[in-house]
């Protein structure tokens, strides 16, 4: 993925995204009254840095002009390497701590924006980073349908004061969190899938989990999330790019394979 191979690489990346600008005036009339203004990323220099047009100031004002109001919110999108995943920038954290991935609309059941995300017909995957939410598609529909009701969603989320979790404790613990009872090794490739190898993945709009290490035959085992689930490139982000970080400064490391759950299963059933 991008991520990766700009961590390895050094090679700027350029992400596309646009800006869009809601204001709301009441619920009952919602849909009919928000007013969308887009821009595309063509209208930035291409050699711009990603963060500057994700926050460019010039943009955000030229939209508080056209009518911004107290409700009013920028919904940043952004492009990744798997065609069928789009990143949404709120303007807004999402995550203070870590990440959330919900493979199908039944895990979301414990929270009320991906819930809301999930009732746009075409959503199969919806992930939490820490100030994006990346959503998957089904291949049959294009985003121009999808992205007016997903932007819909999270603002009306964002409007309503709603926690993120019904269930305070559901947040998801840290997997790379280092333990008392953790070995030296493991330690070493925790440290370095939290340091070096997550941001670059969550670049991307997604993350990796971490599932464990096999002293006997050397192999750590990862579960890739949002848009890296799925995403054609995610061989290539494992072995060429994850597994050789992990060979190259933990030796007990002989490979990385990639487990995939029965929810994932299912996604990816339903993607087809």
């Amino acid at each position: 993925m991008k991520g990766i191979v700009r961590l390895l690489t050094s090679v700027s990346r350029c992400g596309a995204g646009e800006i869009v600008c809601y204001r709301s005036t009441s619920s009952s009339s919602l849909a009919s009254q928000r007013l969308l203004f887009i821009s595309a990323a063509a209208h930035l220099p291409t050699n711009t840095p990603t963060s500057s047009r994700s926050r460019s100031p010039i943009l955000i004002g030229k939209w508080a002009c056209l009518g911004g109001q107290r409700r009013t919110m920028f919904i940043q999108t952004q492009s990744t390497p798997n065609p069928s995943s789009l990143m949404f920038h709120p303007g807004k954290p999402v995550m203070e701590v870590g990440s959330a991935d919900f493979p199908n609309a039944r895990s979301a059941m414990g929270s009320p924006l991906a819930k809301a995300i999930f009732a746009t017909d075409g959503v199969v995957r919806v992930f939490f980073g820490s100030d994006f939410v990346t959503v998957t598609k089904s291949d049959d529909l294009s985003w121009d349908a999808l992205k007016p009701e997903i932007f819909a969603a999270i603002m009306d989320f964002y409007s309503s004061g709603q926690p993120l979790f019904l269930d305070a404790e559901a947040v998801t613990a840290k997997d790379t969190a280092i333990h008392e009872d953790d070995s030296e090794t493991v330690a070493m490739i925790k440290e370095l899938l939290e340091t070096r190898i997550r941001p670059a993945v969550q670049d991307d709009g997604g993350d990796i989990e971490y599932r464990g290490f096999d002293p006997g035959t050397g192999i750590v085992k990862l579960r890739m999330q949002g848009a890296c689930s799925g995403c054609p490139s995610s061989s290539v982000t494992l072995k060429s790019g994850i597994e050789n970080m992990l060979m190259h400064y933990v030796s007990e490391v002989k490979g990385v394979e990639q487990e995939v759950d029965e929810e994932d299963d299912e996604t990816g059933r339903m993607e087809q």
